[in-house]
């Protein structure tokens, strides 16, 4: 029995039998279940492919060979086999495992990423390296069919096809799901492909009962019975040697067809069917993506630690809940969603409102100039998108939507510190990525009434692009009072608490903090909520300048390009006098895992930080 947390290096596996190698992948699942039922984390993606990593890393020498998880979070059994197992008990806590791949980490960890359809074209640069440093080593990306369906993914196969002088080994982990049920034509293709397991069967048994004189003819039979039902599959008119579908929880079968791949002399694909959640039922049962990234649980029952309290919601929810009152009123009015129903809380409003709910994959770009096609024809239309994945679509938000001045309201779901999560997903970049872009509005509610009149305002007020942001975090709404009808008319910002000795001018939950905090000190400050990051509410920035106090800019966010950069540029432009404005914000710098608590009090943004500042300035 091999001993998790005293693996050092992969190295171990060559001397294991498939017996056990089995009964290592028995105690990697237990090991699984057992650690992320504590930290929380990645859990169906990554019992799914536990067999499939042994055996690539028995085929493969890592670091040699280059292995490269697409997104990373179905590394789990890689940081394991990587001598990484003691250090579970961190996984994605402050200081801690990264929940994904990470070069800092292991020199095991060859390419990082946290966003999706990445891999196979990293692994066309690195395997083109090969023409500077040699042809000792095999690429090795690893995809799974939700992937798939990013641009970029297609974009590599494209270019990597039928490249003789080049063998990378693409291996596609398909389980039939992403975060979510997997969507469009090339979820139908992989059906079909997957067919190609019943006649392979049929033919095995087949054999069993024929002599050996008939199995030519049967041979023949058999690739007429696949051409007339199955063509070629888009890998094979890629170029590429197509082997599968085969099992992917079957160690001989992995084995087998990693050797074969390895010693092909074409760019290879393989084509593994996987089980999502293998050996936890909770996982395996689940089709709506819950189990996919879990909060702490209990292992006998999947039930979370930390039971729900009536009415407050997260942010997804409240704004799905305005979604839902919105359709309910609005005949013509469409969600189109990137492969984020259930991370964006809309499975209620697709019960309700099928027909009115468009899920278009993993692919942000698609999801906004789709969106722009309903917006010119007429439809309102809502888009959520996480901060962090808006940056991937930047081109057609500011070429197709902008441009044109078209009324998309976009959700910037998890806006700000984001958590566990870490570099790859923090939504810091969104404001200085978009506010430069013409004719668009961007704001940011402090509480669900806010954010309902900024809604109603974006809906039925405004004409142009509207971004909505909003924060991964709880908030109290009693839905049974319903939705406020109340619009705001113009984009404005609100004085919170009178004052004169300085101001404070931020937005979002923190203020609520802030502001409370003001009060109980005593403190004589001028507390403002600027709802609107774009435009700027100039006739409050005038009164603030004729008070002539310190001034803090407060946000979650970079400040390179950010809001408080904005009211600078307002300042300078229309010389008013900058040395009284103190910045609190994001400096350049990538943020790491950790609570939002834990991170704020870091960057000296948390609430102690807030007041303490404030009060050195008085």
């Amino acid at each position: 029995m091999v001993n998790l947390k005293e693996i050092k290096d992969p190295s171990f596996l060559s001397d294991l039998s498939i017996k056990e190698l089995e009964e290592l992948s028995k105690d990697i699942r237990s090991f699984l279940i057992e650690s992320v039922s504590k930290t929380g984390g990645h859990l169906s993606s990554n019992l799914g492919v536990v067999e499939l990593t042994i055996a690539v890393h028995k085929v493969f020498e890592s670091p040699k060979d280059k292995i490269i998880f697409d997104v990373g979070h179905q590394g789990y059994t890689h940081k394991i086999l990587t001598g990484r197992a003691k250090y579970f008990d961190s996984l994605r806590k402050h200081k801690g495992l990264s929940g994904f791949l990470k070069r800092s980490e292991s020199i095991h960890d060859i390419y990082e990423a946290g966003h999706s359809s990445t891999s196979i074209a990293a692994a066309a640069g690195i395997e083109f390296s090969k023409r500077y440093n040699g042809n000792s080593y095999k690429v090795i990306p690893i995809i799974g069919d939700g992937a798939l369906t990013g641009g970029m993914a297609f974009e590599a196969l494209n270019f990597l096809g039928g490249k003789k002088d080049h063998q990378p080994i693409i291996i596609l982990n398909d389980n039939e799901m992403s975060i979510s049920e997997n969507i469009g034509y090339l979820a139908s293709m992989l059906n079909a492909i997957r067919s190609k397991n019943a006649i392979r069967k049929l033919k095995a048994k087949t054999y069993k009962l024929l002599p050996k004189f008939l199995y030519k003819l049967t041979s023949k039979v058999e690739r007429g019975v696949r051409g007339f039902f199955i063509n070629n599959t888009l890998f094979d008119e890629l170029g590429f040697s197509y082997y599968g579908p085969i099992n992917g929880h079957s160690f001989k079968e992995l084995i087998k067809y990693l050797n074969i791949a390895k010693k092909s002399n074409k760019p290879c694909v393989i084509h593994v069917l996987t089980e999502k959640g293998k050996g936890y039922k909770f996982s395996e049962n689940d089709q709506s993506g819950y189990w996919h990234g879990v909060s702490p649980f209990e292992i006998q029952t999947g039930a979370p630690l930390k039971e729900k309290t009536v009415n407050i919601h997260t942010w997804s929810e409240i704004v799905s809940e305005y979604m839902i009152n919105y359709a309910k009123n609005k005949e013509e009015f469409v969600v189109v969603i990137p492969a984020m129903i259930g991370g964006s809380s809309f499975y209620k409003f697709k019960e309700l409102y099928p027909n009115k709910l468009i899920d278009v994959g993993i692919a942000e770009q698609m999801a906004v100039t789709m969106s722009s096609g309903f917006a010119v024809s007429g439809i309102d239309v809502f888009t959520p998108i996480y901060s962090t994945f808006i940056q991937r679509a930047y081109d057609q938000v500011n070429h197709d939507v902008a441009r044109q001045n078209l009324k998309v309201v976009f959700g910037i779901d998890r806006a700000g510190i984001v958590g566990a999560d870490g570099e790859t997903h923090q939504g810091i970049y969104d404001i200085p990525l978009l506010r430069h872009i013409p004719n668009i509005k961007i704001a940011h509610p402090r509480n669900p009434e806010e954010a309902f009149k900024i809604l109603n305002y974006a809906f039925k007020v405004n004409t142009g692009p509207f971004f909505l942001r909003y924060e991964r975090g709880n908030q109290y709404y009693d839905f049974n009072k319903g939705i406020s009808s109340d619009t705001i008319q113009k984009p404005k910002w609100e004085i919170l608490h009178q004052g004169n000795k300085a101001v404070f001018i931020a937005f979002g939950t923190i203020l609520e903090q802030v502001k409370k905090e003001v009060i109980r000190l005593n403190l004589d400050i001028e507390v403002i909520d600027a709802m609107f990051i774009k435009p700027l509410d100039e006739e409050i920035l005038k009164s603030v300048v004729a008070k002539n106090v310190p001034i803090v800019i407060y946000e979650e966010s970079t400040l390179l390009g950010g809001f408080g950069s904005s009211i600078l540029e307002y300042f300078t432009i229309n010389n008013y006098d900058t040395l009284k404005i103190h910045l609190m914000g994001i400096s350049d710098q990538f943020v790491e895992q950790g609570s939002k608590e834990e991170i704020l009090k870091e960057l000296n943004l948390d609430l102690v930080s807030i007041i303490k500042t404030i009060e050195n300035l008085l």
